[in-house]
């Protein structure tokens, strides 16, 4: 059973790719109270996660844990919506996009999940094959949504097209990386599989009304954690700029560097946004992913921030 109702503003979404690996049972269900204990509804997990933690390499550990507190939390799952995603290992075909369904939705113990992503592009299979086989999870009752995530823009609408010529669901979401610090143009990512949302991707969310997801929206904690340094490709003189206004707008509202970030992306409506070029992003939901529950009262706190105006263009006006 899931909630009556989609929350349609956006909402910090609680990440859950350590749990079960990195982040021990006790720990994950202490997390998973927590975060409903204070609203939280989204759960965002995925069928390989966290196979480079696991020293046998296999997958599902995130899904296991989640499953394991739901069943221990009787009624729990009325409360939380789940994403999950597959498509890093096995492709997209039909076969395996079924097989991965089945195994994702036994390892959480649902009959069906809220919003089942596509987890990265795959074009040794036919674009209209993939839909289909997407299509069909929604028709079959074993998801309520779906979306597109790391896909370039252009196939996100061609699959939507092919959806709505099949007469299936299509694709409602996207997902893509996306913080207030950008990388250099071009230059390599350090975590391999992610693609920053760009001005063709924005676009279309906002044209076209997808839901917007964005992934490590905190850059792995490196925006206050003075043991993570920001990555090699966030190197350049935009980067400091934008550090400094963040540390302004922290200073004038009594919030942290995290909480700012996040308030700017669920609210939206700024300006530039590196890659994203010119474009206007609206409001996104922001994955964060946390190992401690001071770290998901940081994030949940940022709820409450108000960024006035003034805030807002020192933030989007910094380059």
């Amino acid at each position: 059973m899931t909630p009556a109702t989609s929350p349609t503003a956006p909402q910090i979404v609680l990440g859950t790719m350590n749990l079960g690996t990195r982040v021990d049972e006790a720990t994950s269900f202490a997390l998973l109270d927590r975060f409903v204990e204070r609203g939280g509804v989204w759960l965002d997990t995925a069928d390989v996660y966290a196979f480079w933690n696991d020293p046998a390499g296999e997958i599902g550990a995130s899904e296991r844990v989640l499953g394991a507190w739901l069943a221990a939390r009787p009624g729990v799952r009325e409360q939380v919506r789940i994403s999950t995603k597959t498509g890093v290992r096995g492709g997209l075909g039909a076969t395996a996009v079924r097989d991965a369904a089945a195994g994702s939705l036994a390892r959480l113990g649902v009959e069906a999940v809220d919003l089942f992503w596509a987890h990265t592009e795959d074009r040794a299979t036919g674009l209209d094959e993939t839909v289909a086989a997407l299509g069909a999870l929604v028709t079959d009752g074993l998801a309520g949504r779906l979306g597109a995530s790391n896909h370039t823009a252009w196939r996100v609408e061609r699959a939507r097209a092919s959806a709505a010529a099949q007469g299936v669901a299509g694709f409602d979401a996207v997902q893509y990386r996306h913080s207030y610090v950008v990388p250099r143009p071009g230059a390599a990512l350090p975590d391999s599989g992610h693609m920053l949302l760009g001005a063709d991707a924005a676009d279309l969310a906002t044209a076209e009304d997808l839901t917007l997801w964005a992934y490590t929206p905190l850059v792995n904690g490196a925006l206050t954690r003075a043991d993570r340094a920001l990555p090699d490709a966030y190197d350049h003189p935009g980067t400091t700029a934008r550090l400094a206004a963040l540390d302004a707008v922290a200073a004038d509202t009594g919030a942290t560097r995290n909480q700012v970030v996040l308030a700017w992306i669920t609210t939206g409506g700024h300006g530039r946004t590196g890659l994203a070029g010119e474009q206007a992003v609206g409001p996104a939901w922001p994955l964060v992913g946390v190992s401690r529950t001071a770290q998901l009262d940081e994030a949940l706190d940022a709820r409450d921030l108000h960024l006035t105006g003034e805030h807002r263009a020192r933030l989007d006006g910094a380059a």
